[in-house]
């Protein structure tokens, strides 16, 4: 049996990666989905055999490799028959020395949005259910106002300033040219023009989606985090205009984090208005 190709997709939360998701699952050569438990796995294999720790010494670099491979390999076994696997987290951007090593020739697709209307969308689905205590705050002071609650999910280690960061950082590395960065708006607006972009940058075959009967949700993740609906894409792709609920200031505060709009000094390729990757304009 063939080993499947990996790719990755990962960027900002409430951007499209769940949607992107859906629509890539729909070719029956492709597995895809929502967050998958494989980065957090990554990264307590790492405490389990990093310096200072009993095993460390006598684990060598060859066999955590190994080790490492055999998370996805043995996650992703039921999906063995399919020719390219996306594993979806926000923290890839984090760790791409890793990927490169593991996947050399793999793809990261950064799913993006203005940070203003990320906030935005987390604001409303927190408002949407005024009698649940989300678990994406740790107290009352942190879910008290939409102040606070903009600026606890703003923190370097939080559920919008973690990806950020780490996007942030990929950005301007040296693996920069293995990720394509997707804008939220281009995706909802013109699905038909960004997938084929995305199946040239991975080198697969083309494939017709229907972007009018997309079916994905996942309840049962979302319930324990106290903010049902997270992860429940709309049946059609669309574009929904709409006005902000945040106040004024923070909208105008957080809209100016789109760091991916000037690529110089990076290597990163990214879909613009034009519908043309960036690395093709230099």
């Amino acid at each position: 049996m063939t080993t499947p190709t990996y790719h990755f997709i990962s960027g900002l939360p409430r951007s499209g990666s769940t949607l992107l998701a859906a629509l890539l699952l729909q070719n029956p050569r492709f597995h895809a989905g929502m967050t998958s438990p494989v980065g957090t796995l990554y990264t307590s294999m790492l405490h389990q055999f990093g310096a200072g720790t009993e095993f460390g010494p006598v684990i060598t670099k060859a066999e955590r490799k190994r080790l490492v491979r055999g998370l996805f390999d043995s996650y992703y076994a039921e999906h063995a028959d399919k020719s390219v696997v996306f594993d979806t987290n926000r923290m890839w951007t984090a760790h791409l020395p890793m990927l490169m090593d593991q996947f050399p020739g793999s793809k990261v697709i950064a799913c993006v949005r203005n940070v203003a209307w990320v906030m935005d969308s987390i604001e409303r689905k927190y408002a949407a259910d005024p009698y649940e205590i989300t678990r994406l705050f740790n107290d009352d002071n942190e879910r008290a106002t939409v102040y606070s609650r903009v600026e606890t999910l703003a923190q370097r280690n939080r559920m919008v300033g973690y990806p950020w960061a780490a996007l942030k950082s990929a950005f301007y590395s040296e693996h920069a040219a293995s990720m394509l960065l997707i804008d939220y708006d281009l995706l909802a607006q013109a699905p038909q023009k960004v997938l084929p972009l995305i199946y040239d940058f991975i080198g697969a075959e083309p494939f017709e989606h229907d972007f009018q009967n997309i079916q994905y949700d996942a309840p049962e993740f979302d319930a324990p985090l106290g903010m049902r609906g997270l992860h429940k894409v709309r049946p059609a792709v669309s574009f929904q205009a709409r006005d902000t609920i945040l106040p004024p200031d923070l909208f105008q505060q957080y809209s100016q984090l789109s760091f991916w709009k000037d690529t110089t000094g990076s290597r990163a390729n990214v879909i613009t208005a034009k519908f043309v990757p960036n690395s093709t304009e230099k």
